[in-house]
């Protein structure tokens, strides 16, 4: 698990903010780590568009990459010639890519030796969710209180996965990327990125993403972007079921994402690892033509009437969260585009 601090750091930055179309409460906290790697993006109008972009970028080996690639991908998805055409999906790939390859050949950054996750979420004036993922952050939607993945975790034992690495002329030990990266695909990581006779798709760590086009229907409630620092704690699932929990409880979306981080937050410094990490989590409620006050209403009458199990309030720090999450494989109905 790495080093850590005495105490955590529990203090936490939180912010809500709505449009006619969204709203969103956002939260992130340094937990146990002795620095805070993660960074975000929250954006309910993109540029002079009508579209939204939300991203969550889980930083390691240091948060430079992390910070820049939440102050500049948005710009990149923008500033790509399929944006204006509407090939959305081509201009997510783009300003991946684009923002990897202007790194990498910037003396600025060419030999900081951090990396970063990317799960972002572009919302489109058309009412899809195109989500674009690569590693190990995840999207989830909540339909009726049922989850569906909007991404999928990219793992050096995945059979796709270790195939590229290998062929690239790295390997995977003890789950790991040369047997030190726990994810096969980041922005940055540019010591994984330096074989020329290569593309970037092909290299032995990608900044690629998988990309998830998902339609908004009347069914659809809120989606959730967050850090493996939630994922590794809760299923997919028990983190729809701890946000309905809330509002049931009449809770809002920004104190439900700080208790959802309380919730995950280790104890002490004798557990299994699990709740150490830093962590960033966002819950974006999708109004379909209600007001902020309808939407929570209807939640709460969906909710009441089919009540779940976990409490969303903070916990007694008596028990260790327990590692009940798996990596979800790609999902049936909504195959990486």
């Amino acid at each position: 698990m790495g080093q850590t601090l005495s105490e955590p750091i529990t203090e936490k930055t939180t912010t809500h903010e709505v449009n006619s179309k969204y709203f969103y409460g956002c939260s992130h906290m340094q937990g146990w780590r002795l620095t805070m790697e993660d960074a975000h993006t929250t954006l309910l109008k993109l540029g002079d568009t009508n579209a939204s972009f939300f991203g969550v970028f889980d930083g390691h080996g240091g948060s430079t990459i992390a910070q820049y690639t939440g102050q500049t991908l948005y710009k990149k998805v923008l500033e790509s010639k399929h944006f204006d055409k509407k090939q959305y999906p081509e201009a997510l790939k783009d300003a991946f890519l684009e923002l990897d390859s202007s790194l990498i050949n910037d003396n600025n950054f060419a030999y900081d030796p951090s990396g970063c996750t990317a799960v972002v979420a572009l919302l489109t004036d058309d009412n899809h969710i195109f989500v674009a993922n690569a590693g190990d952050s995840r999207g989830v939607i909540s339909i009726n209180g049922k989850v569906k993945p909007l991404s999928y975790d990219h793992k050096p034992t995945d059979e796709a996965e270790m195939e590229r690495i290998i062929k690239a002329g790295g390997f995977v030990e003890f789950g790991r990327v040369n047997g030190n990266l726990a994810l096969s695909r980041a922005i940055g990581d540019f010591e994984f990125k330096q074989n020329e006779a290569l593309s970037p798709e092909e290299q032995v760590v990608t900044c690629n993403p998988d990309i998830i086009d998902h339609e908004i229907t009347k069914d659809d409630e809120f989606f959730v972007l967050a850090c493996d620092g939630i994922w590794d704690c809760m299923s997919n699932q028990e983190v729809v079921d701890f946000v309905r929990a809330g509002i049931a409880q009449d809770k809002t979306l920004d104190t439900i994402c700080e208790n959802m981080m309380d919730n995950c937050l280790a104890d002490d410094q004798t557990s299994t690892g699990l709740g150490y990490d830093n962590m960033s989590v966002m819950v974006i409620a999708i109004l379909n033509g209600k007001t902020e006050k309808e939407w929570y209403q209807w939640i709460k009458e969906k909710s009441n009437a089919t009540p779940t199990t976990p409490t969303a309030t903070t916990p007694a720090t008596t028990t260790t969260p327990t590692a009940t999450a798996t990596t979800p494989s790609p999902p049936a109905d909504a195959k990486p585009l």
